[in-house]
């Protein structure tokens, strides 16, 4: 059977160039050719094992020991990665140990640091240290006081609610492991919420997604966080009813076009 391949120099040629999603794949008869079948396995073999893969959490703190950042190991309730994904609300609280760790702490910064494999630990062990150096970068320039990041094995975004309580925090960031998806395994979320305590609904949060080289850069991921940091802090809130109104710079950092109107 005749395989049929879209030309080089077509249009969806042209609009490949812009995305990693599966466009122009050319077909084989009624089917896709087997190089773009296989691409389709591996990527969803490299997504199923993003989700199964463990955070080395030992191996971040040293990297993030290099950039000066202090870190403390956490672990959730859920004992093990199987009970994680079948019990998704032991994921967001501390296991006792963790807990207790915490209330002997100490109290009162402007933002808690959490870091959480999520379902991509893949994505926190690669994009956590570089984001946050950006981010420090930024903050630098302004009177903000942090705390060390809190690296939680097994942890959900609302498990940043019972560390910011514990340390009784403004404010608390989560970085986590998103959902993988076929052409992003590796994707970072921010979740920034206000006055956290147990309990909260995700409308109470600010989410940035898709923070890595491939998606949001480093530098325009901190300018947006920095932007609805300050707002959080000026306006006491967080959630739906913060809005971000950074395209325009954060778009100019990322170097980002319009392909559709070129």
């Amino acid at each position: 059977m005749a395989k049929t391949d879209i030309g080089v120099g077509s249009d969806w040629q042209a609009l490949r160039r812009h995305t990693v999603a599966r466009i122009a794949l050319g077909r084989c008869g009624v089917s896709v050719p087997t190089r773009a079948q296989l691409a389709f396995q591996l990527a969803h073999a490299q997504a199923r094992d993003a989700v199964h893969l463990a955070l080395d959490g030992e191996a971040l703190a040293r990297a993030l020991a290099a950039q000066g950042q202090d870190c403390v190991q956490l672990h959730s309730a859920a004992a093990t990665r199987a009970i994680y994904l079948q019990r998704p609300d032991l994921g967001r609280r501390l296991d006792d140990v963790s807990r207790a760790r915490l209330v002997g702490g100490s109290k009162g910064v402007d933002l808690a640091l959490v870091a959480a494999d999520g379902l991509s630990a893949l994505a926190v062990q690669r994009h956590a240290a570089p984001f946050l150096a950006a981010l420090r970068e930024r903050l630098a320039m302004e009177a903000w006081t942090l705390s060390p990041l809190h690296i939680v094995a097994q942890g959900r975004v609302a498990i940043g609610d019972e560390v910011g309580q514990l340390l009784q925090a403004k404010a608390v960031l989560v970085l986590i492991g998103e959902r993988p998806g076929l052409s992003s395994p590796d994707s970072l979320g921010l979740y920034l919420t206000w006055a956290p305590k147990v309990g909260l609904l995700d409308e109470r949060r600010n989410c940035i997604s898709n923070v890595r080289p491939e998606g949001l850069a480093y530098a325009p991921a901190a300018y947006r966080l920095h932007y609805l940091l300050s707002q959080a802090f000026s306006r006491q809130l967080s959630g739906v009813d913060l809005k971000d109104e950074t395209v325009e710079e954060g778009a100019a950092l990322a170097g980002a076009r319009n392909f559709l109107l070129e």
